[in-house]
C-alpha cells in the first residue's frame, strides 16, 4: 500500500500503519493460496459463460411477465440455467423462496410422507432448521408434526462425516439423508467435494433408492465442482450467497433429478401448478446476471476469508479453516474467548460497510436462534451474506463468523477495520 493510500485510510478511518503492516505481511504469505483460487475461479467463469451461450440466452429473456405467469420464457431458461450450471436435470430459481431454510423446509416436506424417516448426517441441524424438523420449540407445520421419524449421526473428531455410522443408520424406511456442506454456528471446516461424493456413494450402496440432499448455502462455486455432480440426488441454497453474485435481491434456488425438483415445487406452489406458475417480480435480469458475475464475486470472498485466518492467527486467536487450508465455503470462524472481543469485532465490521456504517450491533433474540446473536451486515441487500458480514451467537467458546466482500478489497477492509476496533478496545493480543 502506497503512502497516499495509507495517509487516506488514517485520516478518514483512524487505521494505524501497524494494522496495516499486519494485514499486508499476511497478504504477502497467501500468495500460492490466491493463485490457486484464481484458477477455480477462472474454470468457474467459463463454465457459467459456456452454459449461457449454450442456453441461447438473448434480451427476451429479460421481459417481465404478470398475472400467473404462464409461459415466462426467462423463467424456464433460468432454471434451466442453474440446473446445467450445477450440473442438474432439472431447477427451481424463484424469489419468492424467502431463503435457504424456506428452500429446505420445501425440499423435506415435498419428498418426505408419513412413516418415512430424515437422517442427518452432520450432527445437529442449522437453528433454523431444527425448527422446521421438530426438533426445538412447537412450530406449526414441522416435519415431525407430519409423522416423518427423525435420527442423526454425528461427526468423528476431526469432523469428519462418520461413513461407517451413517450406513449403519440407514434404515428400510429412510427416505432422505442430508448433508449441511457449511458449517452453521459449529467450529469446523466445511464438507469438501471429495467428501460429499463419498458419502453419497455410501449411501446408495446401502439403499439405492435413498435421496442424498445437501444445503449447498455458502459453498457454490468455492470449488469447481458441485453436489450435484458427485452424487447428490437434489440440493437447495439461498440466492443472497454465492449464486446470486450480490445482484439477487431475495431468493433461493433448488437443482436436482427432475423428478424430485418437480415434487419440490409442488410443494412450493400446489398439486398440478408446480413451477408452472408464478411471477420472477422483474428479477429475471438480475438472477441471470447474478450467476454470471457470482464466481469471481465468491473468491473474492474467499480470498478475503483466508486473509481473515491468516491475520488473526498472527495475532494469536485459534481459526477455522486454517489459512493455508483449503476452502469450501466463504466463512472464516475466528475464536476470540469473549463476548468483548466477539462484539469488538463485530462493531469493527459493521464500521467498514458502505450502509449503516454508524450503527453499533448488539446481541438480540433473533427468531430460530436458542442463544442471543450478535450480527454485523451494513448490506445493499437485507441480510446477504455474500456481503461482508460477521455475526456469532453469544456462548462459549465465543466464535465469530466473518464471510462475504461483493469484493476483495471490501472483505479485506473488514479484515482491517474489525482488527484496528479490538486493538482500539484493547483486546489484541
Amino acid at each position: 500500500m502506497n503512502n497516499e493510500t495509507f495517509e487516506y485510510l488514517h485520516e478518514k478511518f483512524g487505521i494505524d500503519r501497524d494494522i496495516i503492516a499486519r494485514v499486508e505481511r499476511a497478504e504477502e504469505g497467501l500468495t500460492e493460496t490466491f493463485k490457486k483460487l484464481d484458477e477455480i475461479l477462472l474454470f468457474n467463469q467459463y463454465k457459467v459463460l459456456y452454459e449461457f451461450q449454450k442456453a441461447r440466452i438473448d434480451n427476451t429473456h429479460f421481459a417481465w411477465n404478470t398475472g400467473y405467469g404462464y409461459d415466462d420464457k426467462g423463467r424456464t431458461a433460468l432454471d434451466q440455467l442453474f440446473a446445467d450450471v450445477f450440473g442438474a436435470e432439472a431447477g427451481l430459481v424463484r424469489p419468492t423462496l424467502v431463503n435457504g431454510t424456506h428452500a429446505l423446509a420445501c425440499c423435506l416436506l415435498g419428498l418426505l410422507r408419513p412413516g418415512d424417516e430424515l437422517l442427518y448426517c452432520n450432527g445437529d441441524p442449522y437453528d433454523t432448521m431444527q425448527t422446521v424438523i421438530g426438533l426445538k420449540g412447537d412450530a406449526c407445520g414441522s416435519v415431525k408434526e407430519y409423522g416423518v421419524t427423525y435420527s442423526q449421526v454425528d461427526l468423528l473428531p476431526g469432523n469428519i462425516v462418520d461413513i461407517e455410522g451413517v450406513k449403519k443408520a440407514i434404515k428400510p424406511n429412510t427416505k432422505l439423508a442430508v448433508l449441511q456442506r457449511s458449517r452453521g454456528y459449529v467450529f469446523r471446516n466445511a464438507m469438501t467435494i471429495p467428501q460429499i461424493e463419498e458419502w453419497t456413494k455410501a449411501c446408495h450402496e446401502v439403499k439405492p433408492d435413498i435421496i442424498c440432499m445437501v444445503d449447498n448455502s455458502y459453498g457454490d462455486f468455492t470449488d469447481t465442482k458441485e453436489p450435484t455432480q458427485v452424487g447428490a440426488d437434489i440440493m437447495a441454497a439461498s440466492l443472497i450467497k454465492n449464486g446470486g453474485g450480490g445482484l439477487a435481491v431475495s431468493g433461493a434456488y433448488i437443482v436436482g433429478r427432475k423428478d424430485l425438483v418437480d415434487r419440490v415445487a409442488t410443494r412450493m406452489t400446489s398439486p398440478g401448478i408446480g413451477g408452472e406458475c408464478g411471477l420472477m417480480f422483474g428479477e429475471t435480469r438480475s438472477f441471470f446476471q447474478g450467476i454470471f458475475i457470482a464466481p469471481r464475486v465468491t473468491i473474492g470472498a474467499v480470498k478475503g476469508a483466508a486473509l481473515c485466518a491468516k491475520v488473526f492467527s498472527e495475532a494469536g486467536f485459534t481459526v477455522c479453516p486454517g489459512p493455508d487450508d483449503p476452502r469450501n465455503d466463504i466463512v472464516e470462524a475466528v475464536r476470540l474467548g469473549s463476548p468483548e472481543a466477539v462484539c469488538a469485532f463485530c462493531e469493527g465490521v459493521q464500521a467498514a460497510a458502505p450502509i449503516d456504517s454508524y450503527v453499533t450491533p448488539i446481541p438480540w433474540d433473533m427468531p430460530g436462534y436458542t442463544d442471543q446473536v450478535i450480527m454485523a451486515a451494513g448490506a445493499f441487500i437485507g441480510g446477504s451474506s455474500i456481503e461482508l458480514s460477521a455475526d456469532a451467537p453469544m456462548r462459549e467458546p465465543y466464535d465469530v463468523f466473518f464471510q462475504g466482500g461483493i469484493t476483495y478489497e471490501h472483505s479485506k477492509f473488514g479484515v482491517i477495520k474489525a482488527l484496528q476496533t479490538m486493538k482500539d478496545k484493547g483486546l489484541l493480543k
